[in-house]
């Protein structure tokens, strides 16, 4: 080790005097506060006058109309079955769950899938044994 670095206690050692005070801290925090209620009032405002705007531009309905203030976003049931198909989802994994359990039952039933030409549904595991014991089907050449 080199003799230049000593370790034994200086004069000058001590704690820092000129640290950050808690009154700089509270201002900072006040003018933060104040900025950020500043920043919410003028974008308030401006959604107002935007609104304002858009409101005053459109155009006058025709008085002979009938006029009903309603709330556009609450669709009626009655409504909903006008829309044409396929429609939004209401409940996603009831519905899921239900499309599943139908193919689930196709894959595992016996049925007719076209009764005029004679094709049938067979259980998808009775089809891998017989395919298993018969082989795959051979086009002749």
């Amino acid at each position: 080790m080199s003799e230049d670095l000593k370790h034994g206690l200086h004069e000058e050692e001590g704690y820092e005097h000129q640290d950050l005070g808690a009154r700089g801290v509270f201002a900072f925090l006040i003018s933060l506060a104040i900025g950020g209620v500043l920043v919410f009032l003028v974008v308030w405002g401006m959604y107002k006058f935007l609104d304002y705007r858009q409101r005053a531009r459109q155009p006058q309905l025709n008085p002979l109309v009938n006029q009903v203030e309603s709330d556009t976003r609450i669709v009626p049931e009655d409504e909903i079955k006008k829309f044409p198909q396929p429609s939004l989802e209401s409940d996603e994994r009831t519905e899921i769950n239900k499309f599943r359990l139908t193919e689930e039952q196709k894959l595992n039933s016996y049925g007719w899938v076209d009764e005029k030409n004679g094709v049938v549904r067979i259980p998808i595991e009775r089809a891998m044994q017989l395919v298993a014991q018969r082989g795959l089907p051979v086009l002749p050449k």
